[in-house]
């Protein structure tokens, strides 16, 4: 059998932290790449990881360098990453051609946890997951992060599923898929820019050592991924009558545009984006922060536990 650890390069403080058993909080870097724009694109990285150390635990944001899987960019790879054009989008599709090629690899949800849990990471922020969209009993448009929650042991820790998806369907395909979707202090489904979708979680959890102890259960029973909706903080949510008509339009003009598969999702944002005058880049950012900081502690309350 391959040894999977030739493939991946640990920044310093990443390694140590994981060989003293210490919380790391892996982190996407096509929110970075393809997800931002610029300078927010760095600010949202930098603030990630500052509030991942002030909780006690490491970041680690994954890319693809020269062959390798980088666990835990520099400042200057994420500067690099932020400012580069045509970087790859890399999923589990992905990885092995943008190994072979030695191309510039900025990993998705799913390629995030799949690089996290060949690292020994076991937890996760992002914004928010991908699901299915609108339209997929046509389409058959489904994101891969929903997979992959089902077969890899990582908690993803975001602010629900984004508000452009069909979110019932994306709840039961992860239902089907038997991954839990617990509800972090809240009861609804969070939908990314606002705090409540109108979907009932049958999942709430209200205290750190509780969510530590769940993925402790989770993983020596050998099941894998867990979802953890974060609802975006009160005083950044928006306003969900004019985002849904941004998100109408979008979804209009992607079809008319014949946007499909991996450019559907950064196209739509991004028009959100200028049509709510960059307030949805604001609310962005802050959710992103917002799960960094709930990752860590769950994190770190793990590893307490686990000692």
């Amino acid at each position: 059998m391959a040894d999977i650890s030739t493939k991946l390069l640990f920044a310093p403080a990443v390694e140590e932290a994981l060989h003293e058993g210490k919380a790391v909080v892996a982190l996407e870097s096509t929110v970075i790449s393809h997800g931002l724009p610029y300078p927010e694109n760095v600010h949202a990285a930098q603030s990630m990881e500052k509030a991942i150390r002030e909780e006690g635990a490491i970041p680690a944001t994954i890319g693809l360098i020269d062959g390798k899987i980088k666990i835990g960019l520099s400042s200057e790879e994420l500067e690099f990453f932020a400012t580069t054009p045509g970087i790859h989008k890399v999923s589990r599709r992905d990885l092995a051609y943008a190994l072979a090629t030695r191309r510039l690899g900025a990993t998705t949800v799913a390629g995030t946890m799949l690089c996290a849990s060949m690292a020994g990471i076991r937890f996760f922020a992002t914004g928010g997951i991908g699901g299915v969209h609108r339209g997929a009993a046509e389409t058959m448009d489904i994101s891969a992060d929903l997979t992959e929650l089902s077969r890899t042991p990582v908690m993803v820790v975001c602010a629900g599923a984004k508000s452009i998806l069909d979110l019932d369907l994306t709840m039961e395909y992860l239902e089907t898929q038997g991954v839990p979707v617990l509800g972090w202090q809240t009861d609804e489904l969070p939908a990314f820019y606002v705090r409540e979708s109108g979907f009932r979680l049958p999942l709430r959890v209200d205290d750190v050592e509780t969510m530590a102890r769940i993925a402790s259960e989770q993983w020596e029973c050998g099941l894998k991924g867990i979802v953890v909706g974060c609802p975006i903080p009160t005083e950044h949510a928006m306003d969900p009558k004019p985002l849904e008509a941004a998100i109408d339009e979008a979804l209009r003009l992607a079809q008319q545009q014949g946007v499909k598969g991996a450019a559907t999702t950064p196209f739509i944002l991004g028009h959100v984006a200028q049509s709510t005058g960059g307030t949805s880049v604001e609310a962005n950012v802050a959710l992103l922060i917002n799960n960094a900081r709930w990752a860590a502690r769950f994190a770190h309350a793990y590893h307490i536990n686990r000692q």
